[in-house]
């Protein structure tokens, strides 16, 4: 993350789950539902990668895959879960949009575009779409600690995601793989100091994927989770679901991958740490009137593959998949 490169209800589900064709693994020759290799140029990226790819034709939806239950680093991608259970407690009554939340030392994190070099206070709302829009981590921490991680962590157990991973704050985060014990916040400071070291001791440096603080999920279960999520399965109000889709709406990383005005709602994730990268989108664009609920998840490390080309290997082939999902919905639905 110092280096920020990319940056229905039951009923309905349960429908498109009894009508759907089988899903394509990886070595199913290349074909999927009459898109010859769909998924050739993402699976011959170096390291490990996790893909699925839903499209919710009315008639005859499908589906491809590729390791899609393997639980890989998700980066930022992980935000959406904060975004939903802060809603979920905003339409309880139990918090505010427009409560004015302090930015300050005590919360702030590196990778805030936004935030990252104010002091003071700015409403929730604002917030939450610094965290998505850009990524803003002090602007995360700030939203995590209003509503609390075990807060986010029942909404996570609540929606049956049983892999999905989210740490106590960024902070926290960075401060265990830098090497911190758990339950460990070096402080704005500290970070700072790290941030700065030419020539940091590596060797108490923890890997960003690990069993106390890390971000991590699923393809599959981000899928599941964006489909639910985005017919209102998680929400009491249409006004709470309008909220959820403008915030999501509003995420940097769309512009890179989804076709020229295409509505979509998404969030991507990335890390570069002591030669170990992560890169990440998840979420839906509509077509026409056809959800495409998508996952990519790809995680290497030097050995595997140069950062700077691989990201924009990563860019390349996912836009490739979504561009030729989006022409063949287009030919179907005409």
């Amino acid at each position: 993350m110092r280096r920020r490169q990319f940056l229905a209800s039951a009923a309905v589900l349960a429908g498109v789950a009894a009508v759907r064709a089988p899903a394509f693994a990886a070595d199913d020759g290349g074909k999927s539902h009459a898109i010859p290799h769909l998924l050739d140029g993402f699976l011959k990226l170096p390291g490990q990668k996790g893909v699925q790819v839903d499209v919710d034709v009315p008639t005859s939806p499908w589906r491809v895959t590729s390791n899609p239950d393997d639980a890989l680093f998700c980066g930022s991608c992980f935000k959406t879960f904060v975004l939903s259970a802060y809603l979920q407690e905003v339409e309880a009554g139990r918090l505010d949009e427009l409560e004015q939340l302090v930015v300050d030392d005590g919360v702030r994190s590196f990778s805030s575009l936004v935030l990252e070099n104010l002091t003071g206070k700015t409403p929730a709302k604002c917030a939450l779409e610094a965290m998505i829009t850009h990524s803003d981590n002090t602007a995360t921490d700030m939203a995590l600690k209003r509503v609390t991680p075990a807060r986010v962590r029942q909404f996570i157990a609540d929606a049956g995601l049983k892999k999905a991973r989210i740490p106590n704050s960024t902070r926290q985060f960075f401060s265990y793989v830098a090497g911190a014990p758990q339950g460990t916040d070096i402080g704005w400071k500290a970070m700072r100091a790290i941030i700065a070291d030419d020539k940091p001791d590596t060797s108490k440096y923890r890997p960003a994927l690990n069993d106390v603080e890390t971000m991590a999920a699923p393809a599959s279960e981000f899928v599941a989770y964006y489909k639910r999520a985005l017919t209102g399965g998680y929400f009491q109000k249409p006004e709470t679901l309008t909220e959820f889709k403008r915030i999501q709406a509003m995420a940097d990383a769309i512009a890179m991958v989804v076709p020229a005005d295409t509505p979509a709602y998404m969030k991507g994730g990335s890390i570069d740490w002591n030669g170990f990268h992560c890169l990440a989108i998840a979420g839906q664009m509509i077509v026409r009137d056809t959800p495409v609920t998508v996952a990519f998840l790809h995680n290497w490390t030097d050995a595997d593959g140069d950062q700077k080309q691989t990201t924009a290997a990563f860019k390349d082939a996912v836009a490739e998949v979504l561009g030729k999902v989006h022409k063949r919905v287009l030919e179907v639905r005409a």
